[in-house]
């Protein structure tokens, strides 16, 4: 089966509609599936759920999805980066699932396991709680969360290889192996993309069973807040 698209909105090609539910890999602006982001948004898909750690900053990343209006529910642990989505959430037009950022995560490792619930101590006696199963074990309660899953999970890796075999550099690693295993489908963006056998099996994060479809794309990299001391402080 081929899993190599010549372009991020040939590889989205057939996946997307209105009110689909997408998993987006990335954690502020590091490692997040831009070119796959910028399809997505050029393809008018609305109505749209995202889990995503975050929505991206303003004008870029995900951020240029809520910009275009086509997020409807954003199910994420921070938010605190984008002034539009603070502006739709407070103006009504943006539906939140707020997570502990360790329960997002393993609410989508879960999805992605076949798990369809787990119970955690994290959020009881909090707003997080309310409307939830609340369980005791050896005497300490425990809320249960779901798992997710996704129509499309899109996710950015360092190096594939054509059978889409994944590596993740460093940081970027972060959100992006467990959603790719808990989308219906999957598709990857890499910086580079080799013949098969060329990653050591010892190196692979993700195996290829778990991606159906891979682009080669390039990449801006922007840093969420550059941070620099003066030359005086140096």
């Amino acid at each position: 089966m081929k899993k190599v698209y010549e372009s991020a909105e040939a590889a989205l090609d057939g996946l997307l509609f209105d009110g689909m539910t997408m998993m987006a890999g990335g954690f502020g602006l590091c490692g997040i599936p831009e070119n796959l982001i910028a399809a997505v948004h050029k393809a008018g898909a609305k109505d749209l759920t995202v889990i995503s750690n975050n929505c991206g900053v303003d004008g870029f990343g995900l951020g240029i999805l809520l910009d275009a209006k086509q997020i409807k529910k954003m199910v994420s642990s921070y938010v605190g980066e984008n002034k539009e989505f603070e502006r739709q959430y407070l103006d009504g037009e943006l539906e939140l699932e707020f997570n502990p950022q360790g329960t997002l995560a393993e609410r989508i490792r879960a999805g992605g396991a076949g798990i369809p619930g787990f119970y955690t101590k994290t959020g009881v006696g909090t707003l997080i709680a309310e409307g939830k199963e609340h369980k005791d074990f050896d005497g300490e309660t425990y809320i249960m969360e779901t798992g997710l899953t996704a129509d499309v999970s899109i996710v950015k890796a360092w190096k594939a290889d054509t059978e889409g075999n994944l590596v993740f550099r460093k940081t970027a690693r972060n959100f992006n192996p467990m959603m790719a295993t808990a989308g219906k489908v999957t598709v990857a963006e890499v910086e580079e993309l080799v013949a098969p056998g060329e990653i050591d099996p010892d190196h692979i994060h993700t195996p290829g069973i778990f991606v159906q479809r891979i682009v080669k794309g390039s990449f801006e990299k922007r840093i969420e807040q550059r941070t620099v001391r003066s030359r005086e402080e140096a």
